[in-house]
């Protein structure tokens, strides 16, 4: 390691510290069972990186329970959501409009995912405003590496606390808000989502507790030492392997832990 990266792999460290592991996470028999998948195959190959069994953990997701995938990509989370909550349960992918006509192949394919019998727990929606809504209170808000954008101008720049005020209002009491995105370098705030879509994950605890949120746990898998958290995310030294936090917030009342 250089010792010009040192001070910022002590700040992550110390960072993390401070971020205790949850406890009484998700059943992982559902979630081993969900990812097992045979319909899974081709999405499997990407779970050793994206560690989906420690991560779908901190959301306590479960049978019956009603999940948001907030800018699903390809559906990769989504799929797994179906299979734990069950026909009992329901998932909604969520594009806003302005993201999703920069992912009109994605939403197509997820849109054909959903006339499968064996996701008709599942809708996709496509919404006109940025921040999302859902029909129902709901159990878990998911967002995989987009919480970043909603600082930009492509997304009218709502900000991402609005996004956390708005999950707040979403999720019934106990419910979960899952923020999972790329690092930047500490003390850089949201100086980078724009540039280098990352964002400082000490300001993401800091707008979502505002928010009225309790920080409930943290993941360490998706952390890489070897990302300098400089550049942009899709550049070829990097892209696949940044290093990014996974955060899960609660929103206090209910009978959830």
């Amino acid at each position: 390691m250089s010792f010009h990266r040192l001070p910022n792999v002590l700040a992550a460290l110390l960072t993390l510290a401070a971020f205790p592991a949850t406890a009484n996470a998700a059943d992982p028999s559902i979630i081993d069972q969900a990812l097992r998948d045979p319909a899974r195959a081709k999405d499997s190959q990407q779970d050793a990186r994206r560690h989906p069994a420690d991560l779908i953990a901190l959301s306590h997701l479960a049978r019956g329970q009603r999940v948001l995938d907030l800018i699903p990509g390809g559906g990769y989370w989504t799929r797994i959501f179906s299979h734990i909550v069950g026909q009992g349960g329901h998932v909604y992918a969520v594009w806003p409009a302005a993201y999703a006509r920069l992912a009109a192949r994605d939403v197509a394919a997820l849109r054909q995912v959903a006339t499968a019998p064996a996701y008709r727990n599942v809708t996709v929606a496509v919404q006109p405003q940025a921040l999302p809504t859902a029909p129902v209170p709901l159990d878990v808000i998911w967002t995989s590496q987009n919480y970043h954008d909603y600082a930009d101008p492509f997304l009218g720049k709502p900000g991402p606390d609005a996004l956390a005020r708005d999950a707040f209002r979403l999720l019934r009491p106990g419910g979960y808000f899952i923020v999972i995105d790329h690092r930047s370098a500490p003390g850089r705030g949201m100086a980078d989502t724009d540039t280098l879509h990352r964002i400082d994950p000490v300001i993401v605890r800091r707008q979502v507790e505002a928010a009225g949120f309790v920080f409930a746990g943290a993941s360490t898998v998706l952390d890489n030492t070897s990302d300098p958290l400089t550049g942009k995310v899709f550049d070829p030294s990097v892209r696949g392997r940044t290093s990014q936090f996974a955060f899960a917030f609660r929103k206090p009342g209910g009978d959830r832990r």
